[in-house]
């Protein structure tokens, strides 16, 4: 049963995104072979947040599939970025710690999800610091290039200090006292 299963739910994946009629129909032959498939789950969860922007639904698909593997490398990755677009801080930081000890999971995108969660929630200077983090686990070039470019991006988002302002002013004030 496992490997027919196995079958349906590979079917389903090959067909995401490109043909969602023919992944679903897939899908939903895998889940009823297993209700519990936490990667079938997860899937589900994908289509509801990355294609029908429903996170509502998508979030129920990551917690029940969470429920059957708390330790799904893949299902939190998806469910931590779900809860960043559906404005669930609190949630996506709880989760992002929780992922950050599951062992093999790749660190560098969860840190990245990490500073993008303190990015939204304009703590620029903690975004930098994940991002910096963040590029101490890359292992290939691709990843440290788009970390330093994020770490450009966010340092161009930053408020200017406007020291030089301040400095013309105190200058001001002493020579008129």
């Amino acid at each position: 049963m496992t490997l027919t299963k196995s079958k349906y739910y590979f079917e389903a994946l090959d067909n995401y995104p490109y043909s969602l009629p023919d992944c679903l129909e897939a899908l939903n032959y895998a889940l009823s072979y297993d209700p519990e498939d936490a990667d079938a789950l997860c899937l589900m969860g994908r289509i509801y947040s990355e294609q029908l922007r429903n996170y509502e639904t998508a979030k129920e698909y990551f917690q029940e599939a969470l429920q059957c593997d708390l330790n799904n490398i893949s299902v939190v990755e998806y469910y931590i970025k779900c809860l960043l677009n559906n404005e669930d801080y609190d949630e996506a930081e709880r989760l992002i710690k929780h992922s950050l000890q599951i062992k093999s999971v790749d660190k560098a995108n969860i840190l990245y999800y990490k500073s993008l969660l303190f990015e939204r929630r304009t703590d620029f200077e903690n975004a930098l610091k994940q991002i910096k983090e963040a590029k101490k686990h890359c292992y290939n070039k691709d990843c440290a290039e788009f970390l330093t470019n994020r770490e450009k991006f966010i340092k161009e988002k930053m408020p200017k200090k406007i020291k030089a302002k301040s400095k013309v002013k105190n200058t001001k004030k002493k020579e008129t006292n």
